[in-house]
Parts: C-alpha cells; sequence; structure tokens
C-alpha cells in the first residue's frame, strides 16, 4: 500500500452513518441492505466520492463477520480482459455463500476500464448465475459501460462532495491525529481536493509530515498550484491593456512557482467569473479558455497558447473582438 494511502484506509468510514454527501444513496442503499437482499449496483460519479467504501459497508453489513470469505474485489483497469470474467470472476460466482444470505457478492472497481467483449460476458455471467452472486461496479464515467449491464443494475450516481463535507471530514482526521488547522487552511484543502475526499485526505497528511500546524501557504506548497491572487493579478494587468506586465508575471508565477500550463488555464477559468466585466465578456472569455485548453492537451507550446489567450483578454478589455 503506498504510504498516502495509510489515512485513506485508516479512516474510512465503516457504516452508513459515517458516509459523507450522499445521504440520498446512504438511504435508499440502506433500505435494500435491511431486507437482506440487493440487486446489481452500480455506482457512476468522480473518484474520491464515496463508491468503493459504500460498497465494503453493503458487504460488511451483509455478511458480518465472515464477509471476506463471501466477497471478491477486483480492479477492472488491472484486470481487464475477457479472460478475468470466465475465470475469476464465473468461478467464485458459481459457488454459493457461507453464510446465510443466499448470494455471493462481487465488487467490480473502475469498471468502465473492462473492454466490450468482457462486458458481453460479464453480462451473460450476471443472467446466469443472479441467483448465487450479486455484482456491485463502480465506474467514473456510467456511459462507457454497455446498456445491456446498466439495464440489470440499480444505478446510483454519486457527486462531488460539498465543502460542509470535505471540511467534516478533515476537521474529524485533525482531531483524532492532534493537528491544528486553520479556517484557510480547510478552505484550500478543499479547493484543491476539488471535491475528492481521498484527495483532501492524503493533502493533509503530506502536509502533516512537515508539521501539525497546518496553514494555507503549506497546503499551496504541497499542491504546487496557483494562488489566485497571482492570477487575478495577470488578468487585471491584461483587461487593463498592459500585454506586457500580464505576460512578465504569467511567466513568473509558471517558472517560479512550476506551475504546469493546465494548472494555469483551470486557475484562468475560474477567475474569469470573479472580474469586474460584463457577463457577455465572461462567457466569451471562457470559450476562448476552452479553446486554449484543448490546443494545449493537443501538444502545442503551453506558453505561447497562454500569451494568445491573454491577448483575447487585453481584447476585452479594449471593448474589442476577443
Amino acid at each position: 500500500m503506498n504510504s498516502t494511502d495509510i489515512w485513506t484506509e485508516k479512516y474510512r468510514p465503516s457504516k452508513f452513518e459515517d458516509v459523507v454527501g450522499q445521504q440520498e444513496i446512504i438511504k435508499r442503499v440502506k433500505s435494500l441492505v435491511q431486507t437482506l437482499n440487493i440487486p446489481h449496483l452500480l455506482f457512476a460519479g468522480p473518484a474520491g466520492t464515496g463508491k468503493s467504501t459504500l460498497a465494503l459497508i453493503i458487504v460488511k453489513e451483509l455478511f458480518g463477520p465472515r464477509w471476506k470469505e463471501n466477497y471478491l474485489e477486483l480492479n477492472a483497469s488491472d484486470e481487464r480482459g475477457i479472460d478475468v470474467v470466465r475465470q475469476k470472476v464465473k468461478d467464485f460466482a458459481r459457488t454459493k455463500a457461507l453464510e446465510n444470505i443466499p448470494f455471493k457478492a462481487i465488487f467490480l472497481d473502475e469498471a468502465d476500464a473492462l473492454t466490450k467483449e468482457a462486458q458481453q460476458a460479464l453480462r451473460r455471467t450476471m443472467e446466469n448465475y443472479s441467483n448465487t452472486c450479486r455484482f456491485i461496479m463502480s465506474c467514473n464515467y456510467s456511459s462507457q459501460i454497455i446498456d445491456p449491464i446498466q439495464s440489470r443494475c440499480v444505478v446510483f450516481r454519486f457527486k462531488l462532495l460539498e465543502k460542509k463535507d470535505i471540511t467534516a471530514v478533515m476537521k474529524r482526521i485533525a482531531d483524532q491525529e492532534g493537528l491544528k488547522t486553520t479556517d484557510d487552511a480547510l478552505e484550500t484543502l478543499y479547493e484543491g481536493s476539488e471535491g475528492d475526499c481521498r484527495r483532501a485526505i492524503n493533502l493533509l497528511q503530506t502536509t502533516a509530515s512537515i508539521s501539525l500546524n497546518i496553514n494555507s501557504e503549506m497546503i499551496n506548497m504541497i499542491l504546487s498550484s496557483t494562488k489566485p491572487k497571482d492570477i487575478r493579478v495577470v488578468l487585471d494587468y491584461a483587461l487593463a491593456g498592459d500585454f506586457i506586465n500580464a505576460r512578465d508575471k504569467l511567466l513568473d508565477v509558471m517558472l517560479k512557482e512550476s506551475i504546469a500550463g493546465t494548472d494555469i488555464i483551470k486557475a484562468i477559468q475560474k477567475e474569469v467569473w470573479n472580474l469586474q466585466i460584463e457577463p457577455e465578456i465572461k462567457v466569451r472569455l471562457t470559450e476562448k479558455t476552452g479553446e486554449t485548453e484543448f490546443r494545449m492537451t493537443e501538444g502545442s507550446d503551453e506558453f505561447v497558447q497562454l500569451q494568445a489567450l491573454l491577448a483575447s483578454f487585453v481584447l476585452a478589455g479594449q471593448g474589442k473582438s476577443a
């Protein structure tokens, strides 16, 4: 296990009440588990929102102390071929459970990484062994799961965690680990995690290895992300028509802070909506930001593309078409 995963495992919720940010899903899943019978389940949503954790809680609630004997977990991104479905999954699915529950449970993590052939084989396995096995699948994009599998599952869509949810988890961990965190630090943790609780925990752990007194500056150092105020200065120069100073400040941010162009783009996209300009101009500049990001991911030079984006901001500040 990676050292940065230790806290993630240590503070993984062990019962339904501990899961944050997905109350509606928890309510529905809990009622299914209480009947001691569940359908095939598909959990879809962003990383770090509780999909794998909820799958483990379901299995532990159903099978109790002997849950490991009735549970198989596979990461489909590692084992994604048709042979895995034909061998490991089918061999496990065809045997009966060891407890009073009449079925076993198979958890397929990152199921959207399964090849289409493997998914077709899985569809048949789900049909043939539905009496002895239930499948719980998680994925980031449900559109990558073939329709026959989706129609056999109850689909639950997870959402990114809100600030109050991430903050509650961070405070609980800080209390148990003897850490001191400022309000600014919690705000930065949330912004750096972008709603991903696992990432927030890893950020907190990495920062705590430096000092038990955690502030915003330390987290930004670990994140290697741009400070909003720096980006705001760049954009203010550009909107005022001062292209040279805007370019020099941008280069300073990229070199001194070692910030990647893609991270700069994300910061600009967020900061556009805080600018004191007309809403139509914000929309136009957001479109330009998206175009620049696409060109950069296609392999264009980052600094050249960012300079072109700044030129659009200069033109927008002068009331010209960007």
